[in-house]
C-alpha cells in the first residue's frame, strides 16, 4: 500500500508538472495576436476559419458515427438509394459555396488591406545582405537615416565560446537581439520597400502580422501601424546560408517624441561619424574599433582567428590581401569581389568603420602591415 501510495503521489506531481507546463506553452500552439490591426484581423481570420473548420467536422463526423451506428446492417438496415435526388445534389453544392463565399469575403478584405500602403506617413527601404539587414529611411522625419543592423556582438561572441557563454543578460530572446534595431514612431503608418543584396531572404517581425520575402533586383512592399510602444522581434524567414539563424530582427516603436530625439541622435552621429573621415586616428584607436567592426560583419566567413574556413572563405591570417598593397585591401572591401561571398561593404560602412576594419586585419593574427586612415577611404570612393 505504502509503494501504491508512493507511486500515487508520484504520477500527480508529474501530471501537475505536465499541464502547468502545457499551459505555459499554450501561447505557442496559435497564431500571435500581434498588435497591429493587420495581425489582429489575421488572428480573427484564422480563428473565425478554423471553428468554422471545426463545426463542419463535427457536422460531418457526427453524421457518419450516427450512420454506422444506427444504420448498421445487425440493426436490418439497407441502404438508401438517393444518387439521382436533385435535391441533394442541389444541397451539396450550394452549401460548400456559401461557406467558401462567407470565408473568401473577410480574407480577400485582409488581403486587400495588408497590400494597400498608399498615404503613409513615411518610407523605409529593407535591404537583406548575409547576415544583416540595412535600413534606410527615405523621407519623414528620419530621412537621411541609415541603420545597419547586426546580431549583437555579444552573442556573436557567444556562439564562439559555446557551452561557456554567459547568455543570463538575454533572457528568452537567445538570437534574437541586435546591435542596431530599426526604430518606428507610433501611431504612423510605415511603408516598407523590401528588397536584398544578394539571396533571397524574408522579412519576419510576428507582431507586426505579416511576412516579405527579399529578392535580390525587386522591390517587395508592405506596411505596418504600430500604436503601442514596445519591442517586437522577428527573423529570416528564408534559408539565406550557413549563418541564416543569426539573422534577427528587432523593432522598437517609440512615442513621437521619442522618436523625434531618436532621429536627433542619428544625425547627430552621422555628422560626427562624416566629420571623423577628416582626421588622424591612432594606430590603437583603429585597431580596437575595427576588431569591433570585423566581429560584426566579418568573423563570421573568415573567422575569430582570421583563419577562414577552407574551400569556403578564405584566410586573411598572412594573406597576400591584408599583408600586401594597402590599395588592393581597400578596393576589395569597398567593392567586394564578384563571383564570391566577399560582398561590397562602401554602402554599408562608413569611412572610418572601413579604415578600422582594414587596419585591423592588417595588424592581426601575426599580420603587420600598417594602417589605413579614414581619409584613404573617403579618396577611394
Amino acid at each position: 500500500m505504502r509503494k501504491l501510495r508512493k507511486l500515487a503521489g508520484l504520477a500527480s506531481a508529474f501530471l501537475g508538472a505536465s499541464a502547468s507546463t502545457a499551459q505555459a506553452s499554450y501561447g505557442l500552439l496559435n497564431m500571435r495576436e500581434g498588435v497591429t490591426e493587420t495581425s489582429q484581423s489575421v488572428y480573427d481570420l484564422h480563428m473565425t476559419i478554423f471553428l468554422v473548420c471545426c463545426a463542419i467536422g463535427v457536422v460531418v463526423f457526427g453524421a457518419m458515427l450516427y450512420s454506422i451506428v444506427n444504420h448498421r446492417k445487425s440493426k436490418g438496415a439497407v441502404a438508401a438509394q438517393f444518387h439521382e435526388s436533385t435535391t441533394m445534389e442541389i444541397l451539396w453544392t450550394i452549401v460548400p459555396i456559401v461557406i467558401l463565399v462567407s470565408m473568401a469575403i473577410p480574407a480577400t478584405s485582409t488581403l486587400l488591406a495588408m497590400e494597400d500602403s498608399s498615404d503613409a506617413d513615411m518610407t523605409i527601404k529593407v535591404t537583406g545582405i548575409q547576415w544583416k539587414w540595412k535600413y534606410d529611411y527615405v523621407d519623414g522625419d528620419g530621412a537621411g537615416v541609415s541603420i545597419l543592423s547586426s546580431l549583437h556582438p555579444k552573442l556573436n561572441e557567444a556562439r564562439q565560446l559555446g557551452a561557456n557563454a554567459d547568455l543570463s543578460q538575454f533572457d528568452d530572446h537567445y538570437l534574437l537581439d541586435v546591435d542596431n534595431p530599426l526604430v518606428i514612431p507610433t501611431g504612423k503608418k510605415v511603408r516598407f520597400l523590401i528588397t536584398a543584396a544578394d539571396v533571397i531572404h524574408s522579412w519576419w517581425v510576428p507582431d507586426l502580422g505579416w511576412k516579405k520575402d527579399a529578392i535580390p533586383g525587386f522591390v517587395n512592399e508592405s506596411w505596418t501601424k504600430v500604436d503601442q510602444p514596445g519591442v517586437y522581434r522577428g527573423q529570416c524567414a528564408e534559408l539565406c546560408g550557413k549563418d541564416h539563424g543569426f539573422m534577427p530582427i528587432v523593432v522598437i516603436a517609440k512615442a513621437p517624441e521619442d522618436y523625434a530625439k531618436w532621429v536627433a541622435e542619428q544625425h547627430g552621429a552621422a555628422a560626427a561619424e562624416a566629420a571623423s573621415a577628416d582626421r588622424e586616428w591612432g594606430k590603437d584607436e583603429l585597431i580596437a574599433k575595427g576588431q569591433q567592426v570585423y566581429t560584426t560583419n566579418c568573423a563570421s566567413c573568415h573567422q575569430p582567428t582570421g583563419q577562414g574556413l577552407p574551400g569556403a572563405f578564405p584566410a586573411l591570417a598572412g594573406s597576400a590581401i591584408a599583408t600586401g598593397d594597402p590599395a588592393a585591401h581597400i578596393n576589395t572591401v569597398l567593392n567586394g569581389k564578384p563571383g564570391t561571398a566577399m560582398a561590397a561593404y562602401g554602402a554599408l560602412l562608413s569611412d572610418a568603420d572601413i579604415a578600422a576594419v582594414i587596419s585591423y586585419e592588417r595588424n592581426s593574427w601575426g599580420n603587420d602591415a600598417g594602417v589605413v586612415q579614414p581619409a584613404a577611404i573617403k579618396a577611394a570612393r
